[in-house]
């Protein structure tokens, strides 16, 4: 019973994060007229929570905060719902599903760029699906838009994401341990080494200086 009611707090504080960081952290990546779109980091709270409970957890996480999104800081209604739970799913939940079989840092970066490379795959069918419907515009102005604008988009979020995860995942995990939300660490767990740090910085730098040509 306190096993389950300590996870339903780091569900409930998990959520609370994802949706502040969402509402709050708006990073304008690619723009093209009307079209904004924009940077959040929400999903790297939700696949951290992932990691710790797996990809069941990070589904529902993911609803939850899609749904606070739609009624509160979104105006795109149910299309943006729908491309929310989608996304953020396509990530978050490939990349918990593989790091559950295999719970190490080498199980983690592979879930993560799997989850990247994923997302950005399902993000670019689902765009050619949605975007006409949300922008009320025909499929053919769509087409062109989807390699110039929303490739280099998803790229950017899905990696910066993966990078960002890799360097804050550690310091998650050692507040909730401190909080006494989780268990203390095994012993024979081992932490995330320095190149690992450099990888995720050079990853981090590269998805700005892509920013700073696309969004230019």
């Amino acid at each position: 019973m306190q096993t389950n009611t300590k996870k339903l707090c780091v569900l409930a504080l998990m959520s609370a994060l994802a949706f502040i960081l969402a509402a709050v952290v708006r990073v304008p990546i690619v723009s093209y007229g009307p079209l904004v779109l924009r940077y959040d980091p929400k999903d790297i709270v939700i696949v951290i929570t992932g990691f710790i409970y797996g990809p069941m957890a990070a589904f529902v996480v993911t609803v939850v905060v899609s749904l606070l999104q739609m009624i509160t800081v979104s105006a795109t209604g149910f299309v943006g719902l729908l491309m929310n739970i989608v996304a953020s799913t396509a990530f978050c939940c490939t990349a918990a599903f593989i790091y559950k079989k295999d719970r190490t840092i080498r199980g983690a970066v592979i879930g993560l760029l799997t989850g990247a490379i994923f997302a950005t795959a399902v993000m670019m069918a689902w765009n050619y699906v949605l975007t006409p419907i949300f922008l009320d515009m025909p499929r053919e102005r769509v087409v062109p838009l989807l390699r110039p604008i929303f490739l280099p988009f998803n790229l950017i979020n899905n990696f910066l994401n993966v990078a960002l995860t890799i360097l804050l995942y550690k310091h998650a995990m050692a507040i909730l341990r401190v909080s006494k939300l989780l268990p203390q660490k095994d012993a024979g767990q081992k932490c995330i080494n320095i190149g690992m740090i450099v990888a995720s910085i050079f990853v981090i730098l590269t998805c700005i200086i892509w920013w700073l040509i696309f969004g230019g």
